[in-house]
């Protein structure tokens, strides 16, 4: 087994660390999220840094890069607090990834991806047509993580929009029956298979009632 000292970490070539720490930290969410700004400019941007915090009220995190280059999500949002986050689909993760490209702000990553721009309800920001899963988000509040620089937003869902066939009985959405990609690293996108799910855990479980033994059992939550 290869062995990194926190000392070895360092001084490792910048790409070469930039990947190993990023592939490291295992599988994340592959998520497009488009703002527009109050000129009326698209813009959309790829990020694996989605965080569930908490579902009452229904919030979601994603973690900014350090705002000393131009951060066109971040000013958008800032501008007018509104964004969407769209999972990004196996099926066009390579135009999804394209976004990641520095255009400027006058400039739509729907127009230069062919990635289609979507309105829904009259939400300001815009939505990724071809996307399976798709949130409205307002922004909430902002934390600086002063150790790097970085900046963690929180927005509320507003409005939640599913492809039907992915909603089970009990809420859960099965990703894997949009292909849903995730992202491995900065650039490794990976079609995850058929989850395998677990009810819910009491004390003194056996692994026999670890599995949900029948159908019923998603809703026995207490």
């Amino acid at each position: 087994m290869i062995h990194y000292k926190r000392s070895s970490i360092d001084v490792l070539e910048k790409i070469f660390r930039i990947n190993l720490i990023n592939s490291a930290s295992g599988y994340k969410s592959a998520n497009l999220i488009g703002t527009r700004s109050d000129l009326g400019a698209a813009n959309l941007a790829v990020f694996s840094s989605i965080i569930h915090m908490g579902s009452n009220p229904p919030l979601l995190g994603f973690i900014l890069r350090p705002t000393k280059v131009a951060r066109h999500t971040y000013s958008n949002i800032k501008e007018n607090s509104f964004y969407t986050i769209n999972h990004i689909g196996y099926d066009f993760a390579e135009q999804a990834h394209h976004t990641s490209a520095k255009y400027e702000s006058d400039v739509s990553e729907f127009d230069v991806t062919g990635l289609t721009e979507e309105s829904l309800n009259n939400f300001h920001a815009p939505f990724v047509k071809e996307s399976p899963v798709k949130m409205a988000m307002r922004f909430v509040e902002e934390h600086e993580v002063r150790s790097n620089g970085t900046i963690l937003v929180i927005g509320e869902i507003c409005d939640l929009y599913l492809k039907e066939e992915l909603l089970e009985e009990d809420g859960f959405v099965n990703l894997s029956k949009g292909k849903v990609a995730s992202i491995n690293g900065l650039d490794g996108y990976s079609l995850p298979a058929e989850p395998k799910r677990f009810g819910y855990q009491r004390p003194h479980d056996t692994p026999s009632q670890m599995t949900r033994e029948t159908q019923g059992s998603r809703f026995n939550l207490t």
